[in-house]
Formats: structure tokens, sequence, C-alpha cells
């Protein structure tokens, strides 16, 4: 099997220019920046790290019991909480569970699984997040609470439907949906109503769209037509791009060897200039 490098990177958009923040042998996904500017959280082997954003050691961060989290993780608006994605039960399916940023012991959130979070609303009341409820595993956005308790089913398409992230004013949900016949971007309100597609090119599949803290901007990643319309693989040449968040043409902000784990959840920083990401290199 080859050996992996795990880059994280910082793009900074006003110069287009790139800063690898950490370097390591090990496989890291998806950072998150923390709200206060001074740190990423990522996931790594099932666990959770806390890393300055000048860069150093990491810090692994308490999840209790929970240690098969996957790359689906999130901060708080207000920076007290973290919210994973962990399939740590028996059955191995991925529920979603809140703890404290600090670390500590963690409160389930989604008793039913398959679910994976993806957005916190601004007010910091509510979750959005894909799932799963029948046997054929059709994948649809749903809400609920922090508290847990009943669920809203967001979507009811046919088609499959993943990374829900809420605007900053929280009017809308953006994510990503195969409902076109490709893999590409839409937005909703925020209760799931009025649908609207965002991006249209016949030659990407596109997803995990992130808005900016301005609300102007979506940053997201693109695969080539040489992955299935409903994957997400890792260990593939992919492009992060920016777009309006009311839609326009896309723009190429970087082209990277990455794909799953280079941008599965909100990373910009809390000044809107920049936002971070993983790259990968097969040595």
């Amino acid at each position: 099997m080859p050996q992996m490098e795990s880059t994280l990177e910082v793009m900074h958009l006003g110069t287009r220019t790139r800063r690898i923040v950490y370097r390591t042998p090990d496989h890291i996904e998806a950072p998150n920046w923390s709200p206060d500017g001074g740190s990423f959280i990522f996931n790594s082997e099932g666990k959770l790290y806390r890393l300055a954003v000048d860069g150093g050691a990491p810090q692994r961060i308490d999840t209790g019991k929970l240690t098969k989290l996957n790359n689906d993780h999130g901060i708080s608006p207000d920076g007290q909480w973290l919210v994973v994605s962990d399939k740590s039960e028996p059955d191995g399916l991925s529920r979603i569970s809140i703890l404290p940023a600090a670390g500590g012991t963690p409160r389930l959130v989604t008793p039913q699984g398959p679910s994976y979070w993806h957005g916190w609303s601004p007010d910091g009341n509510r979750l959005a997040y894909v799932a799963a409820r029948d046997d054929r595993r059709l994948l649809n956005l749903y809400s609920c609470s922090i508290d847990g308790g009943a669920e809203i089913q967001l979507t009811h398409e046919e088609a499959m439907d993943d990374g829900p992230d809420y605007s900053p004013d929280g009017r809308f949900i953006f994510f990503n949906s195969t409902r076109s016949g490709n893999m590409k971007l839409w937005r909703i309100d925020a209760d799931g109503k009025n649908p609207v597609q965002l991006t249209y090119e016949d030659n990407t599949r596109d997803w995990f769209p992130h808005p900016s803290p301005d609300g102007k901007w979506l940053v997201f990643v693109s695969f080539g037509t040489d992955v299935a319309v409903k994957d997400h693989p890792a260990n593939k040449n992919v492009s992060l791009r920016m777009i309006p968040a009311a839609g326009g043409k896309p723009e190429v902000i970087a082209e990277l060897f990455g794909g799953q784990g280079t941008l599965n959840v909100p990373s910009w920083s809390p000044d809107g200039n920049s936002f971070a990401f993983v790259r990968y290199r097969l040595l």
C-alpha cells in the first residue's frame, strides 16, 4: 500500500496564496476553523484533534466512548460545543452527538442511523444533516434541535441529497444533489422549500458547498466525471472552486490531489478572508 502525506493548508483569497500549517504522514481530514480564529479541528483514524492556526503539535480531544469518528464534525457558532458523527455503536451506523469544545462526555442527538452532520444554524439552535431512514439507504436532508427530539425531513427526493450547510443569516441551506442527473450545488429555504440549482456544468461533480461568513460566496470541491455521480472518493485530482452564493460562474481557486477529506465541513476563517483544506500526496 503506498505511503501518503497529508498537509493542512490555508488559502488566502485576497492573494490566492496557500500556506501549509501542518504536514504529517498520518491521514487527516476535514478541518474546521474555530470561531475565535485560533485553532483548527480535524479527524484522524477515528479520533478528533485540535491544532493551533500557526501549526505545532496537534492535541487529541477527549470524545469519551466515541472512537470511530468520521469526517463530519463541526463547532457551534459560539465556540462552546463540538458536533461529531461517529460509528461506535455495534451496528456500525453513523450517529450525531454533541460534546463540550474542550472535550468531555458526548450526548447523543440522533438515535437513528445513519446520520451525518454537516451544518449548524447561525443561532446555534439547530443542526442540518444527511440521513437515510428506509431500507434503500436513500439519503435526504434533515434537521433537528441541538437537544435532539423529533427530526424534520427537509427533502423527499428519489435523488441523493448531501452536504447541507446553513447560510449565515439562517434563511437558506446549501447542499449538493443528483436531482438534475449530475452532482450539482443547490439551495433550499431553511424549511426545505423552494429548491434552486446553482451549478450546471456537465464536466464536474460538485460537492460540499460552504458559505462565507458574509454570505456572499460558496467554496466547494469538484471532481471530474471519471468519478461516479454519487461518489466522492479519496485520492483524486480535484479542484477547489468558488461561486457567488446567489449563483453565477464558478472560479477555480486551486487544483490538487485530494477528494474525500479535503473540504467536507465548514472551514472558513471568521473574518472570511481564508479557508482551510487538506491536500494529499502519494509518496
